[in-house]
């Protein structure tokens, strides 16, 4: 039980990575925070974790929304204590090329992105330093190293990782650590609303052929967030079955 009783914030956690991330926390002792912009989705969400012997609360947020995620982190304080783990996870994904992408898709994906991270890392910080602990993950994604029709996407998820190191950099003297993850395919509902030809090209220029599991991800997640690891800081975890290395050709 390596996270019992810590408190730990996943946002975007109603479903897919998120809900994976925030079960495997709650199964390892931690008390979560399903924070959502689906508010009845992420309490519903906490209701299957209590039903299955965990401690976990669905609040409704908009990580865009100064005053939205100052709400949650204080709702939080008062309901289970101060966060001592934050999973950056709510995100969205646009497919749009270059010639194509509207100024509207292009900020929402960056406000929600990246916007969303420095909020409530902003906001977890100002919570962690006084106890002088604390983890922060960052998901970004394995586009953020480049992708087709993937311009806003990338550029989004590229801002994580480099917030990641920053904030690393900012706060280790202060006993936090500030990791990020990098998935690739993950069998989540979202992917699952791809056209079948989508699939079958994604998987064609996936190395090991096959989509990871949303547990892949939130065990990598839990590794970063255990209290006995710390001393690596400033990281990112490629969860993605070898697409960081090299994409097949489809062709191929």
């Amino acid at each position: 039980m390596g996270l019992n009783e810590k408190v730990a914030v996943i946002t975007g956690a109603a479903s897919g990575i998120g809900l994976a991330v925030a079960e495997d926390f709650a199964a390892s002792g931690a008390k979560v925070v399903i924070a959502d912009i689906a508010g009845d989705r992420a309490a519903e969400a906490a209701e299957r974790i209590r039903s299955n012997g965990g401690t976990a609360i669905g609040l409704a947020v908009d990580v865009t929304d100064r005053e939205g995620v100052q709400v949650l982190f204080e709702q939080t304080e008062a309901k289970l204590g101060p966060v001592d783990i934050l999973v950056n996870n709510a995100g969205i994904s646009v497919d749009r090329g270059v010639r194509r992408i509207t100024d509207e898709e292009w900020q929402r994906t960056i406000a929600i992105n990246q916007t969303g991270v420095f909020l409530c890392s902003q906001a977890a910080a100002k919570s962690m330093i006084g106890r002088r602990t604390g983890r922060i993950i960052n998901i970004s994604s394995r586009a953020w190293l480049g992708w087709f029709g993937q311009l806003a996407y990338a550029s989004s998820k590229g801002g994580v990782v480099s917030a990641t190191r920053s904030l690393a950099i900012e706060l280790a003297k202060y006993g936090i650590t500030v990791n990020c993850l990098a998935p690739g395919l993950i069998d989540t509902p979202l992917l699952r609303r791809e056209p079948q030809e989508v699939m079958d090209r994604l998987l064609q220029a996936q190395p090991m052929g096959s989509l990871g599991a949303a547990s892949d991800v939130a065990w990598a997640a839990r590794f970063f967030a255990d209290p006995a690891n710390h001393a690596v800081t400033g990281q990112i975890l490629y969860v993605c079955g070898g697409k960081s290395l090299y994409a097949q050709p489809a062709s191929s």
